[in-house]
């Protein structure tokens, strides 16, 4: 039997997250314009099981659902990602409204159940019409970015305690505009870094729009692996260095320090040294998308064929100069090629399973940021296995996902206990979900989604996730789950309760009115007063 899990800090956030594209189906209800997403998956040989997302989990219709099972696991916040396309149809200009109202009745349905919500603001999912213009290829994209951001926190910024203004960039840019796997499918290679700076650049111009709206707690979710030498040479070193210089310090080192690594800016259009005191505004906190690490060396000459098939087996292929990685292709004429990690459990994805990697990642950031180094957040970490029903019992045992789980989180744990300045930690996913362009083949969530009949089932890794945070290893926001929710000392996970009237304001939610009996968001830890003629703008948390 495994030993308890190490405790937490009381105030550590537990947390779950999803995103648009990938959960709410619903494409052409309410006004929602299409985007770089709904193009690239209408193009045949994208999706790999020629799927699309115009139902995906159908969250749209089903959040209260949704938000049921959340509440039901005692998590303290869901992170999820609010459609740009949804809320300006052709990325900025006129403002769809309805599209809007849904995130007002998801919002106030989570706070209405005692769970923060986490907007991400750009979760891949670019409005078409932008991208037709360039997309991030564009400067002018940024500006839109900014102008989305406010409308957004002028309807929101009243109810939501924590923001993230972009999700992983770098996969945007190496995925979507430098190898075409991903939207908007452009092959550029190098020629793909301009996207990487208007983005961050959208980061730190959506930073202003943000506080300007009244919004705080402003972070970012950036992806980041550690990245092994797969070698002795020097060109392994340099394989490697390069890889992580493209895929972690491209990114951080611009939020962080407010400079590029060497070299790089250089290749960057506009004037990067002005744009870089926008970008690296201070941060609230810094979010990190951790799934395994990489092993990195020089392109080599074809292996065997017995060792290629292998690699292939696993989803990771170096064979020749050019190498792939869960199904991705790394084009052969890159100076740097993926290995395969040995001896390590595979997700069904192909992704080692190495929960060490997180507390190495995390002691990498503090010794090479030290204290510039802002509070930080698990914003994902999650695993793919396709277990299902059982036929018998229905019952859905994903031991796998419960191990992967349980070991990232007491390596999280170490590294805490090391002086990693730890806040929160979000599974990727609630739900199983529709996962880019992989389609419905690859499944991440806690919750298992039957794609025909749309029916929600918890799987095993569901009460795991449940028993471990109501075992007070960590209850989320500094509170038991079902407890009173009066005001508390403040844990590192939330900014503590403001004293104000912080009412929900969508009729729809059945929580529209100011003091409503059913309205958890109200007045905290006091007798209901009547509303203020000016209501101010306290967070709910």
């Amino acid at each position: 039997m495994a030993a308890p899990v190490p405790e937490f800090p009381a105030g550590f956030l537990w947390g779950v997250s999803a995103s648009a594209f990938q959960i709410e189906g619903s494409l052409t209800a309410d006004g929602r314009g299409p985007s770089s997403w709904d193009a690239f998956t209408e193009e045949q040989g994208r999706v790999k099981d020629g799927s699309h997302a115009e139902v995906a989990t159908d969250h749209y219709r089903r959040y209260r659902e949704d938000v049921a099972l959340m509440a039901e696991l005692g998590v303290g916040a869901y992170r999820f990602s609010v459609s740009w396309s949804r809320v300006l149809p052709e990325g900025h200009g006129r403002v769809n409204d309805r599209g809007l109202d849904f995130y007002d009745r998801l919002v106030d349905e989570l706070c209405a159940s005692g769970i923060a919500p986490v907007p991400t603001l750009f979760h891949w999912d670019t409005p078409l019409a932008l991208e037709e213009r360039g997309g991030w290829l564009d400067r002018d994209t940024a500006g839109r970015f900014a102008e989305y951001a406010s409308v957004v926190a002028e309807r929101l910024a009243d109810r939501v305690p924590m923001w993230i203004t972009i999700n992983e960039p770098a996969e945007v840019t190496l995925l979507g505009y430098g190898l075409g796997e991903h939207a908007p499918g452009r092959r550029l290679v190098f020629d793909a870094l301009p996207a990487a700076h208007h983005q961050l650049l959208a980061h730190g111009m959506g930073v202003q729009a943000l506080r300007a709206a009244g919004a705080r707690r402003i972070g970012v979710a950036v992806s980041h692996s550690p990245v092994w030498t797969a070698g002795d040479s020097d060109d392994d070193r340099a394989a490697a260095a390069l890889y992580d210089t493209l895929t972690n310090r491209l990114f951080a080192d611009p939020l962080l320090t407010g400079s590029y690594p060497d070299g790089l800016a250089e290749l960057l259009p506009g004037p990067v040294a002005e744009d870089l005191r926008t970008i690296s505004a201070p941060l609230d906190w810094y979010g990190i998308n951790y799934y395994n690490p990489m092993l990195v060396g020089a392109p080599r000459p074809a292996t065997d064929a017995s060792a290629s098939d292998a690699s292939a087996d696993a989803g990771i292929v170096d064979s020749g100069a050019g190498s792939s990685f869960g199904g991705i292709d790394i084009p052969a004429d890159l100076p740097f090629a993926i290995r395969q990690i040995e001896g390590r459990e595979l997700t069904d994805f192909g992704w080692p399973v190495v929960p060490e990697g997180l507390r190495e990642l995390l002691a990498t950031l503090r010794e090479r940021y030290g204290d510039r180094l802002p509070p930080l957040y698990i914003t994902e970490n999650g695993c793919s296995y396709g277990d299902g029903p059982d036929p018998g019992t229905g019952r859905i045992d994903d031991a796998r996902r419960v191990a992967y789980h349980d070991g990232h989180v007491r390596a999280l744990h170490e590294a805490m206990e090391e002086g990693a300045d730890v806040r929160g930690y979000f599974i990727w996913s609630i739900l199983d979900n529709f996962e880019w362009a992989e389609g419905y083949r690859q499944r991440f969530g806690l919750v298992h989604v039957d794609y025909e009949t749309l029916a929600r089932t918890p799987k095993e890794s569901y009460a795991w996730y449940r028993d471990l945070i109501k075992s007070g290893r960590g209850p989320p926001g500094g509170r038991r789950p079902g407890r009173s929710r009066k005001r508390e000392p403040r844990g590192p996970g939330l900014p503590p309760t403001a004293g104000g009237w912080a009412r929900c304001r969508s009729p729809a939610s059945g929580c529209g009115s100011a003091g409503s009996a059913r309205c958890n968001c109200s007045w905290r830890g006091r007798p209901r007063p009547s509303p203020p003629t000016t209501r101010p703008r306290p967070s709910p948390w």
